[in-house]
């Protein structure tokens, strides 16, 4: 019986969407940038949107959406151990990345030791820079 449920699963989905029902894709984690400037707050969800400071999503690039889906592989280990690293003098930003597993905190300046951390990073000043700029600025 646990069988039959799992196959049916689905196809109730698939008529449920079909009927104009939307079945809304997981978010992969939010991120907050703070420092300097406007704080910067996007969401990104794994069905290809990000939010923006609150503004109705918007269609996430296809390098972007793949890039933010490394992050969330790449970050999930430090997730889960709650990673919290201190602001050091010459940070300029402060990043804070909410995942399904946990949240990692850490200034601008650990990107040079921790690869992952820079391209969150870089995440975000293309986010600011692409689908967000109209609400963050350049």
């Amino acid at each position: 019986m646990t069988a039959r449920v799992v196959v049916a699963a689905p196809v109730v989905a698939a008529l449920l969407a079909g009927c104009g029902l939307s079945l809304r894709s997981q978010d992969d984690f939010l991120l907050t940038r703070t420092g300097a400037g406007k704080t910067l707050t996007v969401v990104v969800n794994d069905g290809g949107t990000i939010t923006c400071n609150g503004s109705k999503p918007r269609p996430l690039a296809g390098q972007l959406l793949l890039q933010a889906r490394d992050l969330v592989t790449n970050l999930d280990a430090d997730a889960k151990e709650e990673m919290n690293l201190a602001s050091t003098p010459g940070s300029v930003y402060r990043f804070t990345m909410k995942f399904q597993d946990g949240t990692i905190s850490f200034p601008d300046t650990a990107g040079g030791r921790h690869t992952e951390l820079g391209a969150a990073e870089q995440f975000a000043l293309e986010a600011a820079q692409g689908p967000c700029v109209d609400v963050v600025g350049p």
